[in-house]
């Protein structure tokens, strides 16, 4: 390896992102992002490192294991980058919008880094766009986001995709009324997570059996819910699955041919989400395109009322990556060369009627194919380069 190749060598899960990809990817954010604020949602922007205490607070703890710690070399304090944003829009709405009116829609776009990559995003920074809707219970507010965000992956030219419920409150809730806590069942969380049918059978006791249900049901939702409907579960699963029902008939009666599956027992990716959750896969790629859903929007430790008291809140996260993927290549864009000696008022006349152009440097006549320049200004006119 030669020095240059040292010098270019990146970090396991970093990438640099290159022409045209890195303009595509800007489109593609700025794309979902118009679509949300079209529907009402504001957009705001936290910051990309933030002292340990308020990032890893409330629904962050959950991150505490990915995310990057340094030093403020100012206040002495630790600090961290931020592994997801979620926390930090609850952060914000506990405090600094504490006082605004109920429900806060807010949309971000942003990157984050984590310290490890999964199986199916190994990718350690990345860019999220989402959504967050903080201060409704409503069923509709569940419904909404995922709605907009379906609708939003097909204003980009992502159709073909499957959302995929699951309630992760529903598994605890069940064990804890046979009297079995998950914690206390070694190995039961990972047969769970892994849908390993046999060991869920024997770690389980007294709560195999419905659980064996749950797995049972899992796939596409009106099956799924049928199933769940004839289960005689204690009153708190009974809640959640209720729940779930509503969620999925508000997006059946707007969007009826909508893909819609569940997974009752699914958790992994929802460590702090309360109530129901959701994930949208496409049908041909690797990875989830998008996944939320209902948490607590609380800061640990401040004195503002929403600080105190948690507000009911439901949120989405989009993972361009695996957006970029969904979609067809980036295609070439049209540029016109212009020679040199040409006069600007030409440059600002063509760039108006929605071209780019790129100035010669040189007198080479191979210049504009060789800069990759699709059309060329020559004698007053625009013609094909070459």
């Amino acid at each position: 390896m030669t020095r240059l190749d040292r010098k270019a060598l990146l970090p396991t899960g970093l990438r640099d992102i290159l022409p045209p990809y890195a303009a595509h990817e800007t489109d593609v954010v700025e794309g979902l992002m118009a679509q949300f604020v079209a529907c009402g949602y504001e957009r705001i922007k936290p910051p990309l490192v933030e002292f340990e205490d308020s990032l890893l607070s409330g629904a962050g703890a959950a991150m505490a294991s990915e995310t990057f710690r340094l030093m403020d070399p100012q206040s002495q304090r630790m600090m961290g980058f931020r592994a997801d944003i979620t926390p930090q829009i609850a952060r914000i709405a506990a405090t600094r919008l504490a006082e605004a009116p109920r429900p806060l829609r807010l949309c971000y776009a942003g990157e984050v880094l984590r310290v490890t990559g999964t199986q199916l995003r190994p990718e350690r920074q990345f860019a999220q766009v989402g959504m967050e809707l903080i201060g409704s219970d409503f069923v509709r507010a569940d419904a909404e986001l995922i709605l907009l965000a379906a609708e939003a992956l097909d204003g980009i030219g992502v159709d073909e995709i499957n959302v995929d419920l699951t309630v992760p409150p529903l598994v605890p809730l069940l064990c804890a009324a046979a009297g079995i806590g998950l914690a206390d069942a070694p190995g039961l969380r990972e047969a769970l997570d892994h849908k390993d049918a046999a060991s869920i059978d024997a770690l389980a006791g007294p709560a195999a059996g419905p659980l064996g249900d749950l797995l049972a049901a899992a796939g596409p939702a009106e099956r799924c819910l049928d199933i769940l409907g004839r289960l005689d579960l204690p009153p708190g699963p009974a809640r959640e699955r209720a729940r779930l029902a509503e969620v999925a008939a508000e997006i059946r009666r707007a969007a009826p041919d909508l893909p819609l599956s569940i997974d009752p027992i699914e958790n992994r990716g929802f460590e702090y989400h309360s109530g129901v959750c959701f994930t949208i896969f496409p049908l041909d790629v690797r990875g989830e395109l998008a996944s939320g859903g209902r948490y607590a929007a609380t800061v640990d430790g401040g004195a503002s009322r929403a600080a105190a008291e948690a507000e009911p809140a439901t949120g989405i996260t989009l993972y361009v990556d695996t957006i970029l993927r969904a979609l067809p290549e980036p295609p070439a864009g049209a540029r016109v060369y212009l020679p040199v000696g040409t006069p600007p008022e030409v440059g600002r006349a063509l760039r108006a009627e929605g071209w780019t152009t790129l100035s010669g440097l040189s007198e080479d006549p191979a210049e504009a194919v060789r800069l990759g320049c699709s059309h060329e200004y020559r004698s007053g006119r625009v013609r094909a380069a070459g």
